[in-house]
């Protein structure tokens, strides 16, 4: 999955930054500490723009390439902002095989964003994911903590109108 820029600008604020800064004291001068930084400012921010791995790059003395570098390679760092709505579509092979790619292609081209990505308003993101758990409600996809199953193209619009109303 490559990681484009976000529609959605940055939004930091001073007590984000406040507490980031704060983060990167606390780890400064300990060796090996760039991972554990970058996951508490995740937790900040929700995920790790340029804008952020600039300051913890330059407070930290690590070139910025390496920040991006860590960031980039590690599937638990995420280059976007998460929606208010965060859809995970299940892509394993129960949920497959019974039809989920053809959701996710239906919610792909009407939310108009691509796996990892946030629509502009901040509403709603999309990611696939490998499993769930729910394989007898095949196929499957979450909005939040919610589950959907036994799903269809079909239902996508009811869906996401309902979340749209809310």
């Amino acid at each position: 999955m490559a990681n484009k820029i976000s529609p959605v600008p940055f939004n930091g604020t001073k007590e984000q930054e406040q507490k980031l800064l704060e983060v990167i004291a606390a780890h400064k001068d300990t060796q090996g500490a760039l991972i554990s930084v970058l996951q508490q400012a995740q937790d900040i921010y929700g995920y790790l723009p340029i804008e952020v791995q600039k300051i913890i790059a330059e407070k930290m003395g690590v070139p910025l390439e390496e920040v991006y570098g860590v960031v980039s390679f590690y599937a638990q760092f995420s280059l976007n902002p998460k929606g208010k709505y965060k859809i995970s579509v299940c892509l394993g092979t129960a949920c497959y095989v019974k039809g989920s790619g053809d959701v996710f292609d239906r919610l792909s081209r009407t939310l108009g964003i691509s796996s990892g990505e946030c629509t502009p308003d901040g509403r709603f993101s999309l990611e696939a994911c490998r499993c769930v758990g729910a394989c007898g409600l095949a196929p499957v996809m979450t909005v939040n903590d919610e589950v959907y199953g036994r799903l269809v193209p079909d239902d996508i619009d009811g869906i996401l109108a309902d979340y749209q109303n809310r």
